[in-house]
């Protein structure tokens, strides 16, 4: 029972002697990593708004104006690190070659996500685009409510979100037509009537509406001559959060002012000749 003591005393021997003799050998590296870790900390908060305000001054775009300055803020913490473990004589060597290895593998893993950033990177420097435009892409339509650096979020007029992956963006075909969309119709009226009154009245019934822009203006002409009727096209643009509340309610405007004037909206005619044996 005694020799178990004894051990045991002298055990804890050891670990007092062990920790006095760190403290003793290594107190003034750990004070002083500590200190440098504390002002690696300020220097990077700083060097990080800083670098913000120089981003906000010349107007970079708010996403890009963010990740610079938290790059800046690890790029300073990492660097202060690597000093402090020099105060304790570690070799950082290894880590560095451990860091590189273990970015390769996830790079190779995560690469589309990081093809989404690139593109962010490129959408956000370009502006092809800013949040409130309306833009088309391979037939996907809405309105730009956030542009993030791995996706641009567009709504519709349904409510809908729709969240692209910037790397389908960068490279494809952008229409943008900024707060409003065009509207392409058409109505056909009889050859009997006259086609300048029709223009005069489709024209009059686009002016009684106040979302229809001024410019560009609208356009109503002739499109075709088709086989029953002659074909009158119009196009306007209005906004794109209400594209398809207006397209209706001109529809039913332009429908009841032809019907007024008196002009005629006819049905597919065929000619029927009967021959007989």
């Amino acid at each position: 029972m005694e020799q178990e003591i004894q051990k045991e005393l002298e055990t804890i021997t050891r670990l007092t002697n062990l920790v006095i003799d760190f403290f003793v050998n290594y107190s003034f590296h750990v004070i002083g990593a500590i200190i440098i870790f504390l002002i690696g900390l300020l220097v990077a908060r700083w060097v990080s708004q800083l670098a913000l305000k120089i981003c906000n001054k010349h107007n970079v775009d708010v996403t890009l104006a963010l990740f610079i300055a938290s790059t800046t803020k690890l790029l300073i913490v990492a660097m202060v690190l690597v000093i402090c473990l020099g105060k304790f004589g570690i070799s950082v060597a290894p880590f560095v070659a451990a860091i590189g290895a273990i970015s390769l593998s996830v790079g190779l893993a995560l690469q589309g996500v990081f093809s989404n950033y690139g593109a962010g990177f490129t959408i956000i420097l370009t502006r092809p685009f800013v949040v409130g435009n309306t833009i088309d892409i391979n037939g996907i339509s809405g309105i730009v409510t956030e542009i993030r650096l791995a996706y641009t979020v567009l709504s519709n007029e349904d409510g809908e979100m729709i969240t692209i992956p910037n790397k389908h963006i960068v490279g494809e075909v952008i229409v943008n037509s900024f707060e409003y969309k065009i509207v392409e119709a058409s109505v056909g009226i009889s050859y009997h009537n006259q086609p300048e009154q029709a223009i005069e009245v489709i024209v009059s019934a686009l002016k009684g509406f106040e979302e229809i822009t001024s410019t560009p203006t609208p356009q109503v002409g002739i499109e075709a001559f088709a086989d029953s009727s002659i074909n009158i096209a119009y196009r306007y643009w209005i906004p794109t959060d209400r594209y398809f509340e207006i397209q209706y309610q001109v529809n039913l405007a332009v429908l009841n002012a032809l019907k007024e004037a008196k002009i005629e909206i006819p049905f597919p005619q065929r000619e029927v000749i009967l021959k007989q044996a």
